[in-house]
């Protein structure tokens, strides 16, 4: 069995191992964001990833996304607080243990309740 070297495996090799607490924390505001939000990139190109982007973001009380969409399926993990995830046709209540999937092209916005804190896993097939 290899042993782990730091958060990367060996560059040689194709599969990365990556620690959590080892990626970087980005704040991120503006754009598409009501208010400033923490990332963490955990897939993206930057990896070697030709096709997948997966991303923790924290969203503190009452601050969301706007209106947006991707050119891929994304699929959001909520992971702890409360949140909406918002389609044309309805707001959903976003709560830890739940999934939503997104089709490509399909307009929303997602974020945090006006009560409480709210953070997921964004996975998206592509890298948009």
């Amino acid at each position: 069995m290899q042993k782990l070297i730091s958060s990367f495996y060996l560059d040689q090799a194709k599969m990365r191992i990556l620690r959590f607490n080892d990626i970087q924390v980005e704040s991120r505001s503006g754009g598409i964001f009501t208010g400033e939000v923490k990332i963490q990139r955990i897939v993206n190109k930057e990896i070697g990833s030709n096709d997948l982007n997966i991303a923790y973001v924290f969203f503190p009380k009452g601050v969301r996304n706007t209106w947006h969409a991707h050119d891929y399926d994304q699929c959001l993990w909520i992971l702890e607080g409360k949140g909406i995830v918002a389609s044309k046709e309805a707001e959903f209540e976003a709560e830890p243990g739940t999934a939503f999937f997104i089709p490509a092209g399909e307009k929303h916005w997602h974020g945090a309740s006006n009560e409480s804190h709210f953070s997921h896993i964004s996975i998206i097939g592509g890298l948009n």
